[in-house]
């Protein structure tokens, strides 16, 4: 299944028009702004920076007719990266210090709050085995979220996350294609 995702340049879906169907690293050459935009297919993730970068944001099938007020943004998207759809089984290691240190838990499924679950007060770095996961900055799946797909996540301070304490997560199904 391949996504889809129309983003135009005012809101309630007016004025100029782009559509993407995969990664899109800028989208400056195409549109100078975007204030809302409809997912026909698939899931994306949706940045407020070029290359993937600043505040992040995980859209599914649906219209967002003026998304920044919805997400409590001031600046427009400025990439997306198209999320593919995992079909098998979900696992992610999670650790309390970076380079993999300190204790460590495994996750298969969602996770409302470290702290309960796993007896964690912080998560510094993280292995996704499998499946792709948002993980999110509060516990039950409020503020800041970030995607993570399958890879290696050794600092999240050398990411850019230097303020940043993950406390749940959550599997992104093939549900929410």
């Amino acid at each position: 299944m391949h996504g889809k995702i129309i983003f135009y340049e005012e809101r309630n879906f007016q004025g100029r028009s782009y559509e993407c169907m995969s990664d899109c690293a800028d989208m400056s050459s195409y549109m100078s702004r975007c204030h809302s935009c409809r997912v026909e297919s698939g899931c994306f993730m949706v940045y407020d920076r070029p290359n993937y970068m600043g505040n992040q944001y995980f859209m599914r099938r649906g219209e967002y007719a003026d998304y920044m007020s919805m997400f409590g943004w001031n600046n427009c998207i400025r990439s997306c990266r198209m999320i593919p759809m995992h079909r098998g089984s979900y696992r992610m290691r999670i650790y309390e210090r970076e380079n993999f240190g300190g204790q460590m838990y495994e996750l298969m499924d969602d996770c409302d709050s470290i702290m309960d679950r796993c007896h964690m007060s912080n998560c510094m770095s993280c292995n996704v085995m499998d499946g792709h996961w948002l993980m999110y900055e509060q516990p039950h799946y409020r503020g800041r979220m970030y995607y993570f797909r399958p890879g290696e996540y050794r600092n999240f301070s050398n990411m850019g996350f230097s303020n940043m304490r993950f406390m749940s997560m959550r599997r992104i199904m093939d549900s929410y294609f």
